[in-house]
């Protein structure tokens, strides 16, 4: 099947062409022509699997022949939990944008950043992509309207319903039409999402992508048994001896992540940290400056993991293991996508053989093992 076969208006198709898009994804196939026909939708897949276009391309086909809504009342809100999903999900939708017949215009809002600017560009916005809190906050200030909402799109539903947003949520849905599309896609199907399934959706279609595990088969996985203390110089070591040019690091918490570009800065590694203390430009800059190359390393933190998606990213490092076997799976597939092979790398604590152990189990994955105490690592 080719996205010639979906029913995508054909300046779509010639753009999917350009941009040398051959064959949807899974998730493509399913959703499409469902989103197309104005149903709603659920669809589990994991990030990475290409869902963000799986609603982009349908949205943007359906738009081309809408009348287009004006005076700040937007026609499809996308929700995200993280200003770092909000902009990668609006690049999308530029991307696939340029050259339609019909302009639309999208923007994404989202806190940390101040809202002045973005009061005052949300005239004319047909697609807004935003943060629960920030889409309140400009609605109070009368800056946007949602009455006219034709499509609603709740992106990685299953974080914004652990990182808290629910009241938000339930403020939101008051707002909005009660006849209109929606869309939830989540990587997880979990009590929340069947909750919140039921309170939002109206006969949807389900698209259940068993594609958590899909991708491993692309990734090289590899871990060292190491203590503590040898981590930060086995860490600079790999990256030195195996010449890594691009490698995302995952630690565990803000003050680790610091530490550890602190560290790589003072041993003649180029690496920056990214989570939530940091302001807006800031994280865009890091993630910005990492994937053009021009800094070799990107520390992140699990929080900001949904908003780093690198279609040919080279090597995962887990400094720290995560809190579950899935956060573990969500960070490695931030590897080995689009076909494309990756390898992730793992330092294994004595006090963390255990829950590594679990996590291999829950993968259905054993990783091979090396000694990394065993290590010249002097110098490092």
């Amino acid at each position: 099947m080719s996205f010639s076969d979906l029913g995508l208006a054909p300046a779509l198709l010639n753009i999917l062409k350009n941009q040398e898009y051959e064959n949807p994804y899974p998730i493509q196939k399913e959703a499409i022509p469902s989103i197309l026909e104005k149903r709603d939708l659920l669809g589990i897949a994991r990030t990475g699997s290409g869902k963000t276009a799986s609603f982009v391309l349908p949205i943007l086909t359906n738009l081309q022949a809408t009348e287009i809504s004006q005076n700040r009342h937007v026609n499809v809100l996308v929700l995200v939990p993280t200003r770092e999903l909000a902009i990668q999900v609006r690049d999308v939708f530029h991307i696939f944008s340029v050259g339609l017949p019909n302009p639309i215009k999208t923007m994404a809002v989202f806190g940390g950043a101040s809202i002045n600017p973005q009061m005052k560009a949300m005239r004319g916005v047909n697609i807004l992509v935003a943060t629960p809190g920030r889409l309140i906050e400009l609605v109070e200030s009368n800056a946007v309207h949602l009455s006219l909402i034709q499509t609603l799109v709740l992106d990685e539903a299953d974080k914004i319903l652990n990182l808290g947003f629910k009241d938000e949520m339930d403020e939101i849905f008051k707002l909005l039409p009660k006849k209109r599309q929606n869309l939830l896609f989540s990587a997880t199907l979990s009590e929340n999402i069947d909750a919140i399934t039921q309170l939002v959706l109206k006969d949807p279609k389900v698209v259940k992508i068993e594609s958590g595990e899909a991708n491993l088969y692309l990734i090289d996985q590899l871990a060292y048994n190491v203590s503590e203390e040898k981590k930060g110089p086995l860490l600079r070591y790999l990256i030195k001896n195996q010449d890594m040019q691009q490698v995302l690091v995952f630690a565990s918490s803000i003050f680790k992540a610091d530490n550890i570009a602190d560290k790589l800065n003072k041993n003649g590694i180029q690496a920056v940290a990214t989570h939530s203390k940091k302001s807006s430009k800031a994280r865009r800059d890091a993630l910005s400056n990492f994937k053009d190359g021009k800094m070799r390393v990107l520390v992140a933190t699990d929080l900001l993991s949904r908003g780093i998606d690198i279609e040919f990213l080279a090597c995962v490092i887990n400094y720290e293991l995560p809190r579950s076997p899935k956060d573990y799976l969500h960070r490695i597939g931030r590897t080995g996508r689009a076909e494309a092979t990756g390898k992730a790398i793992t330092l294994v604590t004595p006090e963390d053989q255990h829950h590594f152990k679990i996590i291999q189990k829950k993968m259905k994955c054993q990783v091979d093992c090396e000694d990394g105490d065993a290590i010249n690592l002097q110098g490092y």
